[in-house]
């Protein structure tokens, strides 16, 4: 049984008990709505420097004591880390985590996700922003929605129960997929996941064209007969719904919502192992160099330190999107 004193707490009184780990920076994809140029390094960067097998098993077991129960791995692009099969392993084998997700473009899929759920992996999110291959092609900058969808199908037939679908929404895109997106979900066990488009530092005028509330699709889905689910204590930031017609779930992640941060209970890894209190915060604060004791204790107390010192909230209300770039840096 976790200590209740060993729980990691801010002082607004959050408990965190999910952790994003992003295993790379580096994404294949060149979506519009993130890296509309493809990926560039960060100017004094090493994008062979990501986060060593041994120093993510140190920083999870640090996590882990600390009371986190589910593990995220995004990136970038995690799939593009050969060792990834790897890096689920030891996020399962952790003691005290419970969960291992994985966020992906799904570019490898069809020939991996065997692979990773014989790792261990729990869950998986994949990114679908159109059910049209034309104009998935045009958001993401590659033509493989089949494939993709291929990918979801071999998961499902490995027995992979937990998987949910990823698509932001953009005005000029895939607004008008909606009512198409629902008609997919009716006969699918899947729980689609429409995320509100963001403001990021390389991205406002995009944002100010393309973004849609969030608040206007749930009052459409409520309309029609959708009702709210109750979120789990390690569950992400969706507000999920369900339907009796439909097989499938849907879920908002609206971070323009009032209150939205007020049930936060996760933290971010950056690729080269700096906490981040939020996506949306100033800067990432260091652990990497506390990974080379043997004793995670040090690692322990210094993370519980750092998370003591988390805001309230973010400040995107104000237009102030942090150092954050672009959503690749951190996994979104």
């Amino acid at each position: 049984m976790q200590s209740t004193s060993n729980i990691l707490q801010d002082g607004y009184g959050r408990e965190f008990h999910y952790l994003r780990l992003s295993v790379t920076d580096v994404c294949n994809f060149k979506c519009n709505y993130c890296l509309p140029d493809g990926y560039q390094k960060a100017e004094g960067s090493d994008c062979h420097s990501a986060l060593s097998l041994d120093e993510i098993r140190k920083i999870v077991h640090a996590f882990a004591k600390l009371g986190t129960k589910k593990v995220r791995i995004t990136g970038g692009e995690p799939s593009l880390r050969k060792d990834l099969a790897d890096i689920i392993a030891v996020c399962k084998n952790t003691p005290g985590i419970e969960s291992v997700a994985l966020t992906t473009n799904g570019y490898k899929l069809p020939q991996k996700i065997e692979s990773w759920i014989a790792a261990g992996l729990d869950r998986l999110n994949v990114s679908i922003d159109s059910l049209d291959p034309r104009m998935f092609k045009t958001i993401t900058g590659h033509d493989r929605l089949n494939e993709i969808l291929q990918g979801i199908e071999i998961a499902q037939q490995c027995g992979l129960k937990k998987i949910k679908i990823n698509a932001v929404l953009l005005r000029q895109f895939n607004h008008q997929e909606f009512s198409s997106y629902l008609q997919w979900l009716k006969d699918k066990d899947f729980t689609l996941r429409f995320i509100e488009l963001m403001q990021t530092g390389d991205n406002k005028q995009f944002f100010q064209d393309n973004h849609v509330s969030g608040e206007c699709i749930k009052e459409q889905l409520l309309t029609q007969g959708w009702t709210r689910i109750i979120r789990s204590q390690s569950a992400g930031p969706a507000q999920e719904f369900q339907h009796s017609d439909y097989q499938g779930r849907i879920g908002l992640i609206m971070p323009y919502s009032k209150d939205f941060c007020k049930s936060c209970n996760r933290l971010r890894i950056s690729s080269q192992g700096k906490l981040h209190l939020c996506l949306f915060g100033e800067l990432g604060l260091p652990l990497r160099h506390l990974c080379d004791a043997n004793d995670t204790e040090q690692l322990q107390q210094q993370i519980r330190t750092y998370v003591a010192q988390k805001e309230v909230s973010h400040y995107l209300h104000q237009g102030n999107s942090g150092l954050t770039r672009h959503l690749a840096m951190l996994g979104g």
